[in-house]
């Protein structure tokens, strides 16, 4: 059965939605990336060790990355079937998603990217059919020209039932 997808996408979680003839279905994956550590200005570890109390910049960044690459591959697994895919989202994680999905030859699946604040399931969901939808209808309307009969005659070009 193909699918149409959607789905929500930040650094911490990613909202799923499969769009099928049959209805939807709504999946969470969720990340395990804490915010990107930094230190403050008024750290109380002061003194000669210091340096050995709080992990390097590039050591946290290799760790913020790894977790990272486990999640999109998590969400990429989820969108592998999808026949068409849309992706919406707040910041970067969207876009660092649609690369990933055209360096593994997927990115001619996305269906579009758009930037969207927080959202409920539910609208996400609503969103996602809409969108989907849409363009069903702007291809419904393509069909809708006319076509010559053998008779000469011109006559509207029949969709077939969806």
């Amino acid at each position: 059965m193909r699918t149409k997808e959607g789905l929500w996408i930040d650094h911490r979680q990613a909202i799923i939605v499969a769009v099928t003839n049959k209805g939807e279905e709504i999946g969470l994956v969720v990340s395990k990336v804490k915010k990107h550590p930094q230190r403050s200005g008024d750290s109380p570890l002061k003194g000669r060790y210091e340096s050995h109390k709080v992990p390097a910049d590039d050591i946290r960044q290799r760790m913020f990355t790894g977790h990272l690459n486990i999640y999109y591959e998590a969400v990429i697994a989820c969108l592998r079937d999808a026949e068409s895919i849309l992706i919406l989202g707040p910041g970067e994680a969207k876009g660092e998603l649609k690369k990933r999905l055209e360096k593994i030859k997927l990115g001619g699946r996305i269906a579009g990217v758009e930037t969207v604040d927080k959202m409920t399931d539910r609208q996400i969901a609503a969103k996602v059919r809409q969108h989907f939808a849409e363009k069903r209808s702007v291809i419904g309307s393509r069909r809708n020209h006319l076509t010559r009969s053998s008779s000469g005659r011109e006559r509207p070009c029949r969709s077939r039932a969806r």
